[in-house]
């Protein structure tokens, strides 16, 4: 049996590919794995990079860009999910995993030692730190209810960051290097196990880019599953290594996925009066993000969330 599944998906991400595979394989050992990439039609030069300096790698270059839930279900299908065989027959773990990260040598056996050892956890994630050594706040997540959003999008979270109730959505109440179960990790590395996965199911192909993980972990503790922010692995994450290129695009799909992500899960049990205020201020936040982003020069675009 394997112990787990890697499912990257690329996207003209091949200056920063080249160092997350490298990572992979210092890391994976003695783990019994196998990576899958998924490319989403990159124009760089990716997919020729990885079959020839990697070759381990089982890659699968798709003609378009379908999103990244969409590129992900690809990869865990083809690692066995999601098409109803035994967990006998799966990977033990499948592990999302963003090409703009890199990997300390321990963190897969450390994760999977404590997965092993918390048989009620269907989801880990790290702490994930930028270029410059702060947190990637969206390694630790509530979920976006209509009262956490409003607090967020306020401002109450930043002038009371160490409230837990107008901080819950980037939990900056919590010490960085605290483990704690919290309501979502980040896609750009989820380690998932099997049981889990199968019972939630695969990603939401509704959400584009963004939004995916938030439902998937939504899914899971619906199900009973912890989710639980594990700070003994710390992972470099890049961040926007491809939606930084794309950052209108990328802006659209961020508001696009608190849409989708409010109406599929909030909006039935909501006072249509708080619906119509979440339609306007995702709607009025939209075209504000997209306004900044115009003015802003080329080389200072960022991704929506960042």
């Amino acid at each position: 049996m394997l112990d787990l599944a890697i499912v990257i998906v690329n996207y003209n991400t091949r200056e920063v590919l080249d160092d997350c595979l490298r990572s992979v394989r210092a890391s994976s050992e003695p783990i019994a794995c196998k990576v899958i990439l998924v490319d989403n039609g990159s124009c760089d030069g990716s997919v020729d990079m990885v079959r020839e300096a990697y070759p381990w790698v089982r890659t699968i270059a798709c003609e378009r860009n379908g999103g990244y839930a969409w590129a992900n279900n690809i990869g865990l299908r083809a690692a066995g999910f999601g098409q109803g065989k035994s967990l006998a027959d799966l990977p033990r773990y499948a592990l999302l995993l963003n090409p703009d990260t890199v990997l300390p040598p321990s963190a897969l056996t450390t994760l999977i030692a404590f997965m092993d050892a918390h048989p009620d956890i269907g989801v880990v994630g790290p702490k994930l730190v930028r270029r410059d050594g702060s947190l990637d706040r969206a390694c630790r997540r509530g979920f976006p209810t209509p009262a956490v959003s409003f607090y967020h999008f306020s401002g109450l979270a930043k002038l009371f960051p160490h409230s837990p109730r107008f901080a819950r959505y980037n939990m900056t109440f919590l010490d960085p290097d605290q483990q704690a179960d919290v309501d979502a990790v980040v896609g750009a590395f989820m380690l998932i196990r099997a049981e889990a996965l199968e019972q939630a199911g695969l990603l939401d192909e509704a959400f584009f880019m963004y939004g995916e993980d938030l439902d998937l972990c939504y899914r899971c503790k619906a199900r009973g599953w912890r989710v639980v922010y594990n700070p003994a692995v710390t992972v470099l994450h890049i961040k926007g290594a491809a939606s930084r290129k794309a950052s209108r695009q990328a802006i659209a799909a961020f508001y696009d996925a608190m849409k989708i992500f409010y109406d599929k899960h909030y909006r039935a049990q909501t006072c249509f009066l708080v619906n119509w205020g979440i339609d306007l201020g995702v709607g009025l936040l939209r075209r504000y993000a997209l306004l900044c982003d115009r003015l802003r020069p080329a080389g200072r675009k960022r991704v929506a969330s960042a």
